[in-house]
């Protein structure tokens, strides 16, 4: 489709109630990650055809020069930061791509269009009996950003990322189409598997669904007095479940440090189920998610404080049961508790929220006793907070995943130390060999990205053959040097010039990004006169993380679905 007709196209999209942009370029808007943090402008453009990203592709390579500003694709805007925006430049809206093309129930195979949500594929597939083999903490994420952030869930230490049971991805890529695998081109499969979409737009996937017999969970649950005692647990008894996650208290001190709430499932059978859930079977597999009424505007500032989520982990602690086992929980209410409440992310207030997550090596389990002793001491309000544990990695030079621990913390914008706080976290962490997840940050250094990510050399040398023009961009690519940094056969020892990251507030006319003085742009957090920078040590080994180092990292092969651990458990 030619530029000139994307406009009309756009215009006779009907259904989705939107006006056709200003330009073939798109209409301005402004963008933020779930955080709501760091908002830049860009011109969106709605992908109702894979014909539309081949156009923008040609429209946005046509912007030559120092100011072009590139493309990025952006499914329901459920990254935390800004994997998705591109301040100045143009956002691909891929849910529009949301088709089932192909099914095999037999094998459990669907190829489905990237902007397919999670949802969707529950409210298709589930009455057929196929599950997502690997679900985050929300629904509400399309295929293709899957793809791009290789998710976990709460069955990586079984079935590893999302990506381990992806066949094939069709991808756009500016030098052209291609449908790859992991086995025709292991290397551009694996860089788009984590990639934050800077491999080429994903347009469709087929996916290796999980059978199941109805839409509940069996759930063991019992409240753990302390964090050693909940990681104890977690390492002795994980292997004989399929999902697994506790929830963390990070407000409580000395010998209840780290208390927690460790929720234990698998899918539940029909034989496991009382009569009143199992008939008719239609009953058995129906998905039908409850919402409550959303949040229709941003809370007041300092709702969640100390003192309002001190008042929330007492109850949540005290409201969990001492100790249960098997006890059926709907699919929705087992993975997605929070997706109740629509737009849950506006109870921080109008400065919005950080996610910071983690991973470090079984062997470094201190870490993450020291990490939460230090937002103990500062009272800093993490409303949520989880922990699970990691098996092997995928290969992809910038998957997440390593094996060990790996922490989710929700950090409310306006604590006013809070950036130094996260760079004396950020150097905990490095030291302890880990890292943090690039789909939740939204202001990692480029020298700690590095640190944390070292084959990042790998993945420039990749998109350099994709991507020879450096045509896909996004507000974290140039904050973490993936858009402008040479590919390293190019390296001259000497910098080139990098583009802008995102600011927060007030908007730059050249680059569409916002800007406000005397605020942090990567946190929003106000800084303090004299300030200077946290020091972390390296987190001292202990019995906490028991054994005598990190399993070696290997790719997990593909499982069409494997047994489940009540397989396991039962002979």
């Amino acid at each position: 489709m030619p530029p000139d007709r994307l406009t009309a196209s756009i215009g006779r999209a009907g259904g989705r109630g939107l006006a056709p942009p200003a330009s073939a370029a798109g209409r301005r808007s402004v963008l933020t990650g779930w955080g709501r943090t760091a908002p830049s402008a860009a011109d969106v453009l709605h992908a109702i055809h894979p014909d539309v990203v081949t156009a923008a592709m040609s429209v946005a390579g046509e912007r030559n020069g120092p100011g072009r500003r590139g493309l990025i694709a952006r499914g329901l805007g459920r990254s935390y930061g800004d994997a998705a925006q591109n301040a100045g430049g143009s956002v691909l809206d891929a849910t529009w791509l949301d088709g089932v093309h192909q099914v095999d129930l037999e094998r459990g195979l669907a190829t489905v269009g990237a902007g397919i949500s999670f949802e969707t594929l529950m409210a298709r597939f589930i009455p057929l009996g196929w599950f997502v083999p690997v679900t985050p903490g929300t629904r509400q994420i399309t295929v293709g950003g899957a793809v791009a952030a290789d998710v976990h869930g709460k069955n990586h230490h079984v079935d590893g990322s999302f990506c381990s049971h992806v066949r094939e991805i069709d991808l756009m890529c500016p030098t052209g189409p291609v449908t790859v695998s992991a086995e025709s081109d292991r290397d551009l499969f694996w860089a788009t598997a984590g990639g934050m979409g800077l491999t080429g737009v994903i347009t469709g996937a087929t996916v290796q669904m999980i059978p199941i017999e109805s839409s509940y969970m069996l759930v063991d649950t019992e409240r753990v007095p302390d964090l050693d005692s909940v990681m104890d647990a977690m390492r002795s008894g994980d292997a004989a479940y399929r999902y697994s996650v506790a929830w963390i208290d990070c407000q409580t001190t000395g010998r209840h440090l780290g208390r927690s709430v460790l929720t234990r499932g698998d899918h539940a059978r029909l034989e496991d189920l009382p009569d009143r859930l199992r008939t008719p079977q239609a009953r058995a597999r129906s998905f039908m998610p409850r919402t409550i009424a959303g949040i229709p505007i941003a809370a007041p500032g300092g709702l969640l404080n100390p003192v309002t989520v001190g008042l929330f982990n007492e109850f949540w602690f005290r409201k969990a049961p001492a100790k249960e086992t098997g006890r059926p929980h709907t699919l929705a209410g087992f993975f997605h508790p929070l997706d109740i409440v629509t737009d849950w992310n506006r109870l921080y207030g109008p400065r919005g929220f950080l996610q910071y997550q983690f991973v470090v090596p079984d062997a470094e389990g201190e870490t993450v006793r020291t990490i939460i002793e230090r937002l103990a001491e500062v009272k800093v309000a993490s409303f949520l907070a989880v922990l699970k544990r990691f098996g092997p990695s995928d290969p992809g030079p910038l998957s997440f995943p390593i094996p060990g621990w790996t922490l989710a913390l929700d950090l409310p914008v306006g604590y006013p130390d809070l950036d130094r706080l996260l760079d004396g976290l950020d150097e905990l962490v490095i030291g302890a060999g880990g890292r943090v997840y690039l789909a939740k940050d939204s202001r990692l250094s480029r020298s700690a990205f590095r640190a944390m990510y070292p084959r990042v050399d790998e993945f420039l040398e990749l998109r350099a053959r994709v991507d020879p023009e450096g045509l896909l961009r996004s507000d974290l690519g140039r904050r973490l040097g993936l858009c402008d940094d040479p590919p390293p056969a190019a390296r001259t020892g000497q910098e080139r010039p990098r583009g802008r990251p995102a600011k927060t507030a007030g908007v730059n006319k050249a680059t569409g990004a916002r800007k406000a003085a005397g605020v942090n742009k990567a946190t929003g957090a106000k800084k303090a006169a004299g300030a200077t920078k946290a020091t972390g040590k390296k987190a001292p080994r202990s019995g906490t993380a028991g054994g005598s180092g990190a399993p070696k990292s290997e790719a997990r092969p593909p499982d069409p679905g494997g047994p489940t651990s009540r397989d396991r458990r039962r002979p």
